[in-house]
């Protein structure tokens, strides 16, 4: 029998999952934010992402320290660029417009996971669901551009909603 996948899993205090996590720019949701960060071994920003890490962690920021921040860097703050450049953040700068800040991250996620041999079950997206529709959408198209260079399950999450692209066969 095939192992199940159970998207909330990641969610619960009893879960094993290990996850990466990539944080864009849309409000995060504080409901769940620290419990996520808790149980990522890698963490990333698509650009503009970083501010909303830096806000949700007002005061703590030391303690919320991304391994890296990438995209063409025309959403990300001066300053939180130069806090995060300041505290040891990789700054990966990615200019290629034919892509989403979103799919360049996620690919250099991946690349990051192989390099450091990481042991990972799941990659979790917060924001990506709010906002204008072609954003959504985009999101929507990033997840089906990842099952073509991954067999980790990325989810989607922000406020109530989750997303996940479901693979031929029986769910």
């Amino acid at each position: 029998a095939l192992p199940i996948f159970t998207p909330l899993e990641c969610l619960t205090s009893t879960g094993k999952q290990k996850i990466c996590l990539l944080i864009l720019n849309q409000p995060l949701d504080s409901n769940y934010f620290h419990h996520i960060w808790s149980k990522a071994v890698l963490r990333a920003c698509a650009d503009g992402g970083a501010n909303r890490l830096y806000y949700i962690t007002e005061g703590a920021q030391e303690s919320f320290l991304p391994d890296f921040i990438t995209g063409d860097f025309d959403s990300i703050r001066p300053d939180v660029k130069e806090y995060y450049r300041n505290k040891g953040c990789k700054l990966i700068e990615t200019p290629d417009q034919d892509f989403t800040d979103f799919t360049k991250c996620l690919q250099i996620l991946l690349r990051k996971i192989k390099e450091k041999q990481l042991q990972v079950d799941t990659i979790v997206v917060l924001g990506g669901l709010g906002g204008r529709f072609d954003q959504i959408m985009a999101s929507v198209e990033t997840l089906f551009h990842g099952v073509n260079v991954t067999p980790l399950p990325i989810i989607v999450m922000q406020e109530f909603s989750l997303i996940y692209l479901l693979q031929p066969g029986k769910h």
